[in-house]
């Protein structure tokens, strides 16, 4: 739940930035100026494409929490086998072990959405973010019957 809400104060807080923006490239344009706008023009471009990162990043997450849901009413969610420091930290040895595992598992299952998931969980617990967006990309693919290279 934190996480949901952390996410949604980031996205009210960048929607409101690029309305600020867009506002203030609208201004240069009706200052009329062949420079002003050029800058306008510029700066309008700037909040469209953070909008168009801030939709697909919601898109992704939608989806990646539909496919948790969906696994966890079967059962299969990953279970929380890691070992952690006293601090709480992952334990990377473990993280290791656990990763090794779950590439086996979806090499042996290379179509199956369900062990591609699970990858991601263990690339994200070996903190390798690219690798779990990836692997969840492909996941998602999977799932809505689309081919797609890892």
């Amino acid at each position: 739940m934190r996480a949901k809400l952390s996410y949604a104060i980031t996205a009210a807080v960048l929607v409101f930035y690029f309305v600020l923006v867009g506002s203030r490239g609208v201004m240069l344009i009706q200052s009329g100026t062949l420079i002003t706008v050029t800058f306008g023009v510029a700066v309008l471009i700037l909040p469209v494409i953070g909008l168009w990162f801030l939709w697909k990043n919601t898109q992704f997450v939608r989806r990646a929490n539909a496919l948790a849901a969906e696994l966890d009413a079967e059962g299969g969610l990953p279970v929380d086998e890691l070992k952690r420091t006293p601090g709480g930290r992952i334990d990377r040895d473990s993280a290791d072990e656990v990763f090794a595992k779950r590439k086996a598992e979806t090499e042996a299952a290379p179509d199956d959405w369900r062990s591609w998931f699970r990858l991601a969980v263990a690339y994200h617990d070996a903190r390798d973010t690219p690798r779990a967006r990836k692997a969840m990309q492909k996941a998602i693919a999977l799932h809505d019957g689309k081919t797609v290279e890892a």
